[in-house]
């Protein structure tokens, strides 16, 4: 997988953002024969589910910080609450939860690499967990797959990187469209249908 150009983020990063909180004031606007936007959705509630594993530990509190203090959202900590060693399916499975009950608009877990964490979640009715490594399979997650919980590797993203990601999966929203039909086949997937 090549690594996008810096042109190539800001645009993506600009587009995501202009979905979310409008064009900027001045900024041509989209003629009006486009086409209608989807439906509205029920609002989810402003509350990200976090949990991690002993090796994602110091990251979720990071994180945990970044998500209260600098994008707005409330933050229920699933655990684990220390570095001893844990296992990161029980707190995977926990945020799953919360999000699939709809207690937490979205979740994010972090373990060592992420892939465990990610496989558990996904066990959860409900769930769509995405594995993201950088500003691209962020967006790619949510406009594409309306992924509702993420999964990060602490040894595979550095902070900065961590952060950047999570706001991109807080602020960018599903792109619906051709998307819809392939998230409903994704989801009648479970219980084998």
């Amino acid at each position: 997988m090549t690594t996008p150009d810096e042109s190539e983020v800001r645009r993506l990063v600009r587009e995501a953002v202009d979905r979310a909180l409008g064009p900027e004031p001045g900024a041509p606007r989209a003629p009006a024969t486009s086409p209608a936007p989807p439906p509205a959705r029920p609002a989810a509630p402003r509350r990200v589910a976090i949990g991690s594993d002993h090796g994602g530990y110091p990251l979720k509190e990071i994180l945990k910080r970044a998500i209260t203090d600098e994008m707005g959202w409330d933050v229920l900590d699933c655990g684990t609450h220390s570095p001893d060693a844990v296992d990161y399916p029980d707190f995977a499975a926990a945020v799953a939860r919360e999000v699939a009950s709809g207690r937490a608009g979205r979740g994010v877990i972090v373990d060592a690499a992420g892939i465990g964490s990610t496989m558990a979640a996904n066990k959860i009715a409900g769930v769509r967990c995405a594995l993201c490594h950088d500003d691209r399979t962020a967006l790619n997650g949510r406009e594409h797959n309306d992924a509702n919980v993420l999964a990060l590797g602490a040894n595979v993203v550095n902070r900065g990187a961590a952060v950047r990601i999570v706001r991109l999966f807080l602020t960018t929203e599903f792109a619906g469209g051709r998307h819809e039909r392939r998230v409903r086949k994704i989801m009648a997937l479970e219980g084998g249908r």
